[in-house]
């Protein structure tokens, strides 16, 4: 069986697609740059351009499983138009998805779907668990409905459908904790806002594995792509301190000046949202990565090896 990925360049996609490698697997994945599509028997290329709604229908041969991880980074201003472009490269990865496999023969049986614990209203005392439906009355909980929505339709084509809601995404190639680490560095780091926001985060090898874990076992529904152990914003960036042998001594940052900076996108790093795992593991999952100090210090080693 091939596994057909979408976002296979990016930062979740390359660790899937290592792991992927690793365990036999071959992959087929879209791009949007010609220049990056690859003919390999383990690793073949196709492009697509879900703006203009062009797709290489091609992508879909000897594949069994879809992961779907396409969509524009939250982390950009949000103005209208760029807001446009979160929520629409979404949707329009879908729909083009979709309407492929709507209108070609294929084998494909399931499809596994990037989300977002940003869907979750921000609470410093709720446990969220994936049976929770009330969404947050933002801008990323409507993005994050509206994507799994997207992915839902999915059922139509009689394929079993299952979405992974990820958290922070601890990784030494991108994400958080580079962007944690720089002025930690330089011994500027200090806490966001009061610093009592809960981020629930999982190692990068973990969440790809979940993907993984959901194809192999035919899972379906939602699961919180989160570890077993939430950290506080202020517990994280000590223990990104602690790793780097490095001081806080600086106060913490204000959230009115982060608002005052960030606007509307502030939301993001003053959430707070406490996620359970629990699903996940009563499926059988087993976590290499629990707790944030072994985690933190494997991933800084990587980063300065």
């Amino acid at each position: 069986m091939r596994i057909l990925i979408t976002g296979a360049t990016g930062l979740v996609g390359s660790e899937i697609t290592r792991l992927c490698r690793e365990k036999g697997i071959n992959v087929n994945f879209l791009t949007t740059s010609k220049g990056k599509i690859e003919k390999s028997e383990a690793y073949r290329g196709y492009y697509w351009n879900p703006s203009t709604q062009e797709i290489d229908a091609r992508c879909l041969d000897g594949v069994g499983a879809i992961i779907n991880l396409a969509g524009a980074s939250v982390f950009q201003p949000w103005t209208k138009s760029n807001k446009e472009k979160i929520l629409n490269s979404r949707l329009d990865s879908l729909n083009l998805l979709y309407k492929t496999l709507e209108q070609n023969s294929h084998q494909v049986g399931q499809l596994v779907s990037a989300s977002a614990i940003g869907i979750y209203p921000s609470s410093r005392s709720k446990m969220y668990e994936e049976k929770d439906t009330v969404v947050a009355n933002d801008f990323l909980g409507e993005v994050t409905q509206q994507w799994e929505a997207a992915a839902d339709k999915f059922q139509d084509l009689s394929l079993r459908v299952a979405k992974v809601r990820i958290g922070i995404v601890l990784s030494a190639e991108g994400g958080a904790l580079p962007q944690i680490m720089k002025p930690v560095k330089l011994n500027l780091g200090a806490p966001l806002g009061s610093g009592k926001q809960w981020q629930s985060w999982i190692h990068i090898k973990d969440l790809a594995s979940i993907f993984l874990f959901i194809i192999t076992n035919g899972l379906q529904g939602v699961y919180n792509g989160v570890a077993p152990n939430p950290a506080t914003n202020e517990e994280l960036t000590k223990e990104i301190a602690n790793a780097l042998d490095k001081k806080l001594w600086l106060p913490k940052v204000p959230g009115l000046a982060l608002k005052a900076v960030m606007g509307e996108m502030s939301g993001v790093v003053l959430g707070s949202q406490l996620v359970s795992s629990s699903k996940i593991q009563e499926k059988g999952f087993e976590f290499s990565f629990v707790n944030l100090r072994p985690t933190i210090k494997d991933l800084i080693n990587k980063k300065a090896g």
